[in-house]
Formats: structure tokens, C-alpha cells, sequence
């Protein structure tokens, strides 16, 4: 496999290391990542999502989910276990799991529902305004670029201050 070498780009970058510590993350594939419980992703929007993982057996309080510092996690831990039944065959797992998810910057977890043994967890993607690009106004003239900036240095608009 092929390995990237992200060291030059931290002599001239400054708050990108999350980033390429989740691209050097990416060469592991998914033998970090365990296949229980199975999930999947979903856009509902342009700019919503879901994820639903299937956690048959688990109630709602056996679940919990976390958002810290743009990483989702998923947890379930079964606090009952039913001794007294004798079971042939156990086919429906209920073994503890944690999953995690990178999110993206600005995205927000809506909500969380359980139905039908599936967990469903809304995510929205929510730039504030000061980030959305915005459209800024070219003057006709020069002369108008001055009056609404009459402190310029040499500006022969600029109002003149008299000594006493």
C-alpha cells in the first residue's frame, strides 16, 4: 500500500493536522473499523443527511450517542441480559458496540430516533453567514470609492483638522 508522507506540508501549514490525520487514517480501510452494527449513509437534502444503523434487540437506553468535537459516537451496551432462557441458536447479536463518524465542519446532529430496531440519527450541514460567500458592490468611480472612505491617507476629501 501506498504511503503519503504529510511532513513537508506541516512546516508550512498551520490547523490543517486534523486533516491530514484523517487522510492518513484512510490507508487503514476498513479492518480498523468493525462491521458490527451495520449502518447506512444517506443525503436526504442538499445539505441534510441520515444514518441509520440497524441495533435489533437494543432498547433506547441502551444507546447512546455523542458529538465531541466533530466526531459522532455511537454506543450500545446491553444492561439486561435475559440468563433464565436456554438458547439454541443465536443469530441476533447483542454484543456492545461503539462506531465512530468524522463529521465535516459546521455539521450539526438534528436528532435521534429509534424504530423498528434501527437508529436513526438526522445530520445537517449549517454555515453561519459570516462564512456563505457575499457579494461585494464595485463603485462607478473613483470619487465615489473616496466619500465612502473619506480617512484615506492623501485623500484631498478627507476632513481637515486645524491645530489651536
Amino acid at each position: 500500500m501506498m504511503r503519503i508522507d504529510f511532513s513537508p506540508l506541516y512546516r508550512s501549514t498551520v490547523g490543517f493536522d486534523r486533516l491530514f490525520s484523517l487522510m492518513d487514517g484512510v490507508g487503514a480501510g476498513d479492518a480498523s473499523q468493525p462491521a458490527y452494527p451495520p449502518y447506512n449513509i444517506e443525503r436526504t437534502a442538499e445539505n441534510a443527511y441520515r444514518i441509520t444503523m440497524a441495533v435489533a434487540g437494543f432498547a433506547a437506553e441502551d444507546l447512546g450517542v455523542e458529538l465531541k468535537e466533530n466526531t459522532l459516537t455511537i454506543k450500545g451496551e446491553k444492561t439486561s441480559t435475559d440468563e433464565t432462557r436456554d438458547v439454541l441458536y443465536r443469530g441476533i447479536a447483542s454484543r456492545s458496540f461503539e462506531r465512530r463518524f468524522q463529521l465535516a465542519d459546521h455539521m450539526l446532529v438534528e436528532g435521534a430516533g429509534l424504530e423498528n430496531g434501527l437508529l436513526h440519527i438526522d445530520l445537517a450541514r449549517r454555515i453561519p453567514e459570516e462564512l456563505k460567500p457575499r457579494r461585494i458592490p464595485i463603485a462607478h468611480t473613483v470619487s465615489a470609492a473616496r466619500l465612502s472612505n473619506p480617512t484615506v491617507v492623501g485623500d484631498e476629501t478627507a476632513p481637515k483638522v486645524e491645530a489651536a
